[in-house]
């Protein structure tokens, strides 16, 4: 007979507890839990890692030195795993070439609609009617391809192929390059401020990397850096912003100390050094710097089209390619109607075999909710959810069978209205013959699968283990289960006292034409937390973290309002967003050095005798530094071994045993610990300890507060989960008053189960007690039901959007549904009185 499971033996990645397991096959299995309890390591780190990397062991070695394969995961045994695909919690941001329309692939399929199906207008202004011969003419290869005769004026040319059409190719506009936009030097961003000198830092582009040296080459040259810059002769001036390119002889003086003598420097003027810049920085975080000193506009040339001007002028269904570009994905069924209507008969087979290609891509994203988008939107402009959608999208439209479909959060992002649609479409795999595993916390979702399987029963080391297995209705029989009262609608919705009305002190704002926004007036009352929900696409980003966030900026930096922002009125000058992204890339960054924990152990550490007697300083109690690290790995903990066309393999280092440290620094003892033993401290176990110690209790009752106190000291921030990562964030606005902060939450419960929720909500109201004010950007029915205030836009996505269609107490807002969040929000509270 043949398999009916995965059988997973011994799994121990991150904090499961060398569990058992079997993953029913060709089902739709839901793992559930807290966040950080161990069901990313299960669906993650060991269902999908082994189920590609043995696909991956099926290629030659060749190609597997070109492929970069996971690491093995730690695990005795797994059986029966097909070949794995996933869709990860958090895509990659696309860079500014891609669209809705290359990523999903319809604009290729509208490429071929354009080339094949056109009107080509000759050189000499005739438009000839699409025609199968047309058709034959563009389908030819060589030279010959393309070549048509004008029926009117006898003229041959050449028609546009379909990857003429491509603006990442052939097709691009010459001015712009196919990005739709042409940047330019904004001059007003050279110069921080006139009242400042040169000397400290009046020159904005000079602040650049590897341009600090620039004021003393300046001052070589005869230009005063000691005097505010507006009282600079003319001619300094102009030496600082447009002086020539020259080499100049002199001493400089290193940030180190060491001096070189004669040393030929460069001089940059305040625009070279951004250009230069530009064209030499590599990294992510240097260039968004960079860009700071352009504006961004519309290419004169394309009109933001990307493609050349005359490949505008084919038409299809009496639009060119950039107007269909940008309609509405859902709109595109209607539009092929009406060229079909339109084309000859002997046209019909063809066209609708290429038309039906359009449809088969279109038809997933339409059934995801993302009928607002349209080809044109550019993918840097996605949020997470959206581009979630699109790559599953494009995994349905493969119609594969027999793989492994391992989803984090797949409904991220979406509407309650939407979550239907998603359901259709996870159902739609598995009929496909495939096998899904599923984490999320989404009660419908959950609902909807065949098997759960729930890991726990806490977080990090506290969790790892395999609560309950079974079919929904077996889960619901569970007192143990954590997600039970969610699915019987037995669990209490409220985790704080919601207000009894609304603050009439408020933020007051009116954004004027901005996207799908039509001036559209909002209020957000001071002291209290306020929901922001609608459709994906209805205009939350817009109003939230495109107007109103810069707007406080702005004003606090008394800069200019942004453009679209008509009228603003707030008290409020500092802005904190807050999201759950993970807490930096290295694995050196720890609970400790997040906080201030790890500085006040450093200098706690060198005030022990032992430690002055040996001359030790704080930075010898760091790992990220020579003196401490152990010199084996350098303070990492772990060693990386490359072992060729094999997954780099890491072991934990032999000398320091994963310690990080030098074993010297081991030697000083404070209370009889070393400063290893207190990092492998959790912070129950710390309080105790440190009572004596004001700086670093207070540190830790924060994190206990929070709900992290099973976290070691030393645990690395990178491995924490979304929940985790976002509530360790929060801890350092904790310890003192927020009267003047607005808190901004986007999509806060990524990742969180229920119970997370109603954590973060707890912490949401210490911020509020600290006189903080909140936004939450959510489609989370909890978090909406815990709002003082729910700020609803729509009714729609996209050009259907853009509208305040329900406001006021989430209580009051349900009892006479208007919008169709209130009107889920209604029935999902009622599920639960």
């Amino acid at each position: 007979m043949l398999p009916t499971q995965i059988e997973v033996r011994g799994g121990k990645v991150h904090n499961l507890k060398n569990i058992n397991v079997d993953i029913p096959l060709h089902k739709f299995v839901a793992i559930s839990g807290l966040s950080g309890s161990g069901k990313s390591s299960l669906a993650m780190g060991i269902l999908y890692e082994e189920g590609s990397r043995r696909y991956l062991d099926a290629l030659s070695t060749y190609m597997r030195r070109r492929i970069k394969q996971g690491s093995q995961a730690n695990v005795e045994s797994v059986k029966h795993i097909p070949s794995a695909l996933a869709l990860r919690q958090r895509p990659s941001v696309p860079n500014e070439r891609a669209t809705v329309g290359t990523m999903s692939e319809t604009f290729n399929v509208l490429r071929l609609i354009f080339s094949r199906l056109g009107s080509p207008v000759c050189p000499n202004g005739h438009y000839l009617k699409p025609s199968l011969e047309i058709a034959k003419a563009m389908s030819k290869s060589g030279e010959e391809m393309g070549q048509l005769t004008c029926p009117v004026c006898g003229e041959k040319f050449y028609a546009p192929s379909a990857e003429e059409f491509a603006f990442n190719s052939d097709g691009a506009c010459e001015e712009c390059g196919g990005t739709g936009k042409v940047r330019q030097l904004d001059e007003s961003k050279l110069i921080v401020d006139e009242n400042l000198t040169i000397k400290d830092g009046a020159v904005a582009s000079w602040s650049l990397p590897g341009r600090n040296f620039m004021p003393n080459v300046a001052e070589h040259a005869g230009v005063r850096i000691d005097v505010p810059f507006k009282d600079l002769t003319a001619k300094e001036k102009d030496f600082v912003l447009n002086g020539p390119e020259k080499k100049y002889k002199m001493d400089f003086l290193s940030g180190t100390g060491r001096v070189f003598h004669d040393f030929n420097a460069l001089y940059e003027n305040a625009h070279q050094a951004v250009i230069r810049s530009a064209q030499t920085s590599k990294s992510e975080r240097a260039q968004k710097r960079i860009a700071e000193f352009f504006t961004y506009s519309t290419c004169p040339v394309c009109h933001g089209s990307r493609l050349k001007p005359k490949l505008l002028k084919q038409l299809v269904g009496g639009k060119n390619i950039n107007e269909v570009a940008n309609m509405q994905l859902g709109n595109l069924p209607a539009w092929r109607d009406e060229v079909l209507a339109k084309l000859p008969d002997d046209m019909q087979k063809m066209s609708k075999a290429v038309f039906n290609e359009m449809i088969e891509n279109l038809q997933p994203l339409l059934d995801l909710g993302l009928d607002y988008l349209t080809m044109a939107r550019s993918g840097n402009t996605l949020s997470t959810g959206e581009l979630q959608r699109i790559q599953l999208a494009r995994t349905l439209r493969t119609e594969t069978t027999g793989v492994l479909y391992v989803l984090d959060e797949p409904s991220i992002g979406l509407h309650p209205a939407n979550v239907d649609g998603l359901i259709k479409v996870l159902r739609k795999l598995v009929a496909q013959g495939n096998s899904l595993v599923v984490v999320d916390h989404n009660v419908d979702i959950i609902k909807a699968a065949d098997q759960i399987i729930e890991i726990g029963p806490r977080s990090g080391e506290l969790g790892g283990k395999i609560l309950d297995q079974g079919t929904p209705d077996e889960i619901k029989q569970d007192k143990q289960s954590l997600i039970r009262p969610y699915l019987d609608s037995t669990a209490k919705l409220f985790a704080r006292k919601v207000a009894d009305k609304v603050n009439t002190e408020q933020i007051t704002f009116e954004v004027d034409d901005y996207f799908n926004l039509k001036n559209v007036k909002a209020g957000i009352p001071i002291n209290q937390i306020t929901a922001v929900t609608g459709f994906s696409g209805a205009g939350k980003t817009s109003l939230i973290l495109d107007s109103l966030v810069p707007a406080i900026k702005a004003q606090s930096k008394k800069e200019a309002l942004p453009k679209q922002i008509k009228s603003f009125n707030s008290s409020i000058n500092n802005v904190v967003s807050v999201d759950a992204s993970p807490i930096g890339k290295s694995t050196r960054s720890t609970v400790a050095t997040y906080t201030s924990i790890m500085d006040n152990l450093r200098k706690l550490f060198a005030r022990q005798e032992l430690a002055k007697k040996r001359h030790y300083t704080a930075s010898w109690f760091s790992y990220n530094n020579k003196q401490g690290a152990c010199p084996t790995c350098g303070g990492t903990g772990i060693m990386t071994l490359d072992i060729q066309f094999l997954p780099d393999m890491e072991q934990t280092c032999s000398t320091c045993h994963g310690d990080r440290f030098d074993k010297k620094i081991e030697d000083v003892k404070w209370n009889g610990m070393s400063i290893v033993d207190v990092l492998n401290l959790d912070v129950n176990e710390a309080l105790p300890i440190f009572k004596k110690v004001p700086k670093i209790e207070q540190e830790l009752k924060l994190l206990k507060e929070v709900g992290l106190d099973y976290l070691h000291l030393g645990e690395s921030t990178p491995t924490l989960s979304g929940g985790e990562a976002q509530r360790l964030k929060l801890v350092t606005h904790l310890s003192h008053k927020q009267n003047d902060t607005l808190f901004v939450f986007d999509e806060p419960t990524i990742g969180l189960h229920p119970l997370d929720v109603k954590t973060l909500t707890e912490v949401m109201q210490k911020l509020i007690d600290q006189g903080a004010t909140i936004i939450t950007i959510t489609h989370d029915m909890n978090l909406m039901v815990n709002a003082d205030y729910l700020l609803d836009l729509g009714p729609r996505g996209g050009e259907n959007g853009g509208q305040i269609v329900a406001q006021g107490r989430p209580g009051d807002l349900i009892k006479d549904p208007q919008s169709l969040t209130t009107k889920y929000l209604a029935e999902y509270w009622q599920q639960f009185e």
